[in-house]
């Protein structure tokens, strides 16, 4: 029985490591532009703004984890041992989504890093929650329409019309407002937990927020 038990715990983790594998690459994207674009780089170029809109284009996809708790719920199903749920599956699921949301927190800290080099501080806030409302349409768009990121290019039109057509219903508007809270409230929790355990000079949203009334504490 146990023998079983954990071969199908083993099948069910082989299954789910593909989709796994792949939505934290498209989630680690724009991570890795955000270091890029916001780091590195300084905006104005033609090169830059069209990085800029790749990173917003796939930034939806990292935190489109959280909604991946769906195949956990299914998966809890399969394998009804508390046991196996307990110490194989919570974690795995755990690791992968706090993996693509750490990504997405990163991304928008770096973001804030280069408003605050340039002089906008002040624009932080507003901007996190305008990518926050952003990524709760795209996750919407990704779930429920089963949109992708490179959609963008291969059937802009359906994207605009079914897209924008689909969002404006009583339903969609309720899913993407919970999307927003939930995002805005998960960001919060984790930026700071990530400026706290980085370094001080990287504080961005903390110490300069304290030493100027105009940046946001946020």
């Amino acid at each position: 029985m146990k023998e079983e038990l954990i071969a199908r715990v083993v099948q069910v983790l082989q299954i789910n490591m593909k989709w796994m594998t792949w939505n934290l690459f498209l989630a680690f994207i724009p991570l890795a532009l955000s270091v890029w674009l916001f780091r590195f780089k300084r905006g104005g170029s033609w090169l830059w703004w069209l990085g800029f809109l790749v990173f917003y284009a796939f930034l939806p996809n990292a935190p489109y984890l959280l909604t991946d708790v769906i195949h956990l719920i299914d998966d809890i199903r399969t394998i009804q041992s508390v046991w196996m749920i307990t110490l194989v599956l919570i974690p795995v699921y755990l690791l992968v989504i706090l993996g693509g949301f750490e990504a997405y927190v990163i991304s928008l800290i770096n973001w804030g890093h280069y408003l605050h080099r340039i002089g906008k501080s002040q624009w932080i806030w507003r901007v996190e929650l305008i990518t926050h409302f952003l990524c709760a349409v795209g996750v919407y768009w990704g779930r429920f329409l089963r949109f992708n990121s490179w959609d963008f290019i291969t059937q802009p039109d359906a994207l605009l019309t079914k897209g924008v057509e689909e969002i404006l219903g009583k339903q969609p508007l309720v899913i993407i407002a919970i999307t927003f809270v939930v995002l805005a409230s998960l960001y919060w929790i984790m930026k700071r937990v990530t400026l706290g355990l980085s370094r001080p000079d990287s504080k961005i949203g903390i110490n300069s927020g304290s030493a100027n009334s105009n940046t946001p504490n946020i």
